[in-house]
């Protein structure tokens, strides 16, 4: 009697995880749901039944939204891919730096690092439009590729360098033996046996950089190099009567992260995954 009221909370509290566990998923996924549904509605279909399908699909809306942002799309994934292999070369140097490199005063600099990551990064924006205005670097890729990469480096260093402080000692020296100077030491020790975590870092600053939106906004002039995050923004307001036209450039600008999302799920598992460990 005992086993079998065992397995009968057991059985209950399975069902609870699962139950929940649904849940979770059915409101992360019904915005998703909502905007490819909308997406393929004129507006008297919108009005008539939001909810759920309906016919003829309207693929006009479709062909509309990617007149709106398809070269929009084109300018995130330049910006996000230069910023985000920049940061990285700078970060993982950086990291190798502070983990490598233990000269006198590296803990002041340590510290002032640490300090960087409490600021919020609008606080610097009035001095950076001045900055930049100043350097004529107003209205170019330069400037945001440059932001981006010094954004959020605070962050990827502290992660990478706990990680290069794990490494065996006994591989930096040998290699130091056989003459490998840092640059070697970088590319062959430290980011074969970090990898998992780079690939994580780059997810995820790849992300960020996709859907940035206030320093595109306050640096870019011309309409031809604005990113999507600021065109969707554009769109809002000029289909804001349009609800099928306005959903469907945003489900197209969806669909790179979707695809970034089941590409690279594993990687970004095994990076969390070896972080945990570490840790």
């Amino acid at each position: 009697m005992y086993s079998i009221g065992k397995k009968k909370r057991s059985f209950v509290s399975e069902s609870v995880k699962h139950l929940f566990i649904w849940l979770i998923l059915g409101f992360s996924l019904f915005p998703l749901y909502m905007v490819f549904n909308i997406s393929f509605k004129d507006n008297t279909q919108f009005y008539n039944q939001p909810w759920l399908p309906t016919l003829p699909l309207n693929f006009e809306n479709w062909a509309k939204g990617w007149d709106n942002i398809g070269q929009t799309i084109a300018n995130s994934i330049f910006l996000s891919v230069s910023a985000t292999a920049m940061a990285l070369a700078f970060g993982i140097s950086a990291a190798y730096f502070f983990a490598r490199c233990k000269m006198p005063g590296w803990k002041i600099f340590w510290a002032i690092f640490m300090i960087l990551m409490l600021m919020p990064g609008v606080a610097n924006l009035i001095p950076l439009f001045s900055l930049l205005k100043n350097l004529n670097l107003l209205n170019t890729y330069f400037a945001l590729i440059i932001l981006g990469t010094s954004g959020g480096q605070v962050v990827t260093i502290y992660i990478l360098r706990n990680f290069i402080e794990e490494i065996p000692k006994d591989l930096f020296e040998s290699a130091q033996m056989d003459g490998a100077g840092h640059l070697q030491q970088i590319l062959h020790i430290v980011i074969p046996f970090s990898g998992s975590i780079i690939s994580t870092l780059a997810i995820l600053r790849f992300i960020f950089e996709w859907n940035s939106f206030i320093l595109p906004l306050v640096v870019l002039r011309d309409e031809t190099r604005l990113p999507m995050a600021v065109k969707l923004y554009q769109i809002e307001g000029a289909y804001v009567q349009q609800w099928g036209p306005m959903m469907a450039s945003y489900a197209i600008a969806s669909i790179p992260l979707i695809l970034l999302f089941l590409f690279t799920m594993q990687f970004f598992i095994k990076g969390l995954s070896s972080g945990a460990v570490k840790g």
